[in-house]
């Protein structure tokens, strides 16, 4: 391989880790699948699928850190490092975007075209408002009321997800606070700042384990809950696997500060990151407007 610190673009060896990672969401999607259709091997696939993907994440990053703490990387290949995130980062813009312009199409052309007056050939006595689980799903009725059979109640927006977005904002503001400190080369700031990040990242996860449980026991809301029980859990739950996704990466910064790694003009893993943690605020935000408020 050619060195970095001869002046070479640095080649690494080649790395098991992408085709890993591919059956790895291969196997995890695979059971959510088998899940969905109340096959008893579905949570078992979902869980090898996401133990494959954390031990990858273990594994990689840790190849990655020991090249760049072996002083291989030259500013070639950080800035290369930093187009490659921000790519990454577009296209999981894009991912969102195209479930965020699903809601928008279903909330403002397709559940109105069908509960039209001039389009009741289908269905006559559908009369859309959303939230809407359509023609043949079951019937919304006031959020916080109990459902009786065949309806369904609508998440609130000022319970659980009003806290959820609190940790999140509060959270993009403490990974700020710790790089300002790495920035200043104060590893107290730099350390408690992660420290309260990972916090906030893993209290948000486990109240969103509650409004799950709550949705499907409580509200008769689940994936299966036509329109809206489709973009809801596919909106909030892809985005509780990138919080997740986020919440390990946090971690592994956090290791790697308390072992003394990043300076003040050579941290980019670290602000990788926090690019992609605020990613998720960003995300979070509109997920609390659209699906949760509005």
């Amino acid at each position: 391989m050619a060195n970095a610190a001869n002046g070479n673009y640095y080649i690494p060896n080649p790395s098991p880790w992408p085709v890993i990672t591919s059956a790895g969401l291969f196997t995890l999607a695979i059971g959510f699948v088998l899940l969905m259709n109340s096959f008893a091997a579905g949570p078992w696939l979902m869980l090898a699928g996401a133990s494959v993907i954390i031990l990858m994440m273990t594994r990689w990053f840790g190849d990655v850190i020991r090249e760049s703490e072996g002083g291989v990387y030259n500013a070639q290949v950080d800035r290369s490092f930093r187009w490659g995130m921000s790519w990454f980062i577009f296209s999981e813009v894009m991912f969102f975007a195209a479930f965020f312009g699903a809601l928008l199409y279903m909330r403002q052309f397709a559940g109105p075209w069908l509960g039209d007056d001039t389009n009741k050939i289908l269905w006559p006595d559908f009369n859309f408002a959303w939230p809407s689980a359509g023609p043949k799903g079951p019937l919304a009725i006031e959020p916080g009321i109990l459902p009786g059979l065949n309806q369904f109640s609508p998440m609130e927006a000022w319970g659980i997800p009003a806290i959820n977005t609190l940790l999140l904002l509060s959270s993009g503001v403490t990974v700020t606070i710790a790089h300002w400190g790495l920035l200043k080369n104060n590893r107290a700031q730099l350390i408690t700042g992660l420290a309260v990040t990972i916090i906030l990242g893993l209290s948000f996860l486990t109240l969103q384990v509650f409004e799950y449980a709550h949705a499907y026991m409580d509200l008769g809301l689940t994936l299966k809950t036509g329109a809206y029980g489709a973009t809801f859990f596919m909106l909030t739950g892809f985005h509780g696997l990138h919080v997740t996704m986020g919440t390990i990466m946090l971690i592994t910064i956090f290791g790697r500060s308390l072992k003394g790694h990043f300076r003040p003009d050579r941290h980019f893993a670290f602000e990788a990151v926090a690019w992609y943690w605020h990613f998720v605020d960003v995300v979070w935000l509109f997920l609390f407007i659209f699906v949760y408020w509005l």
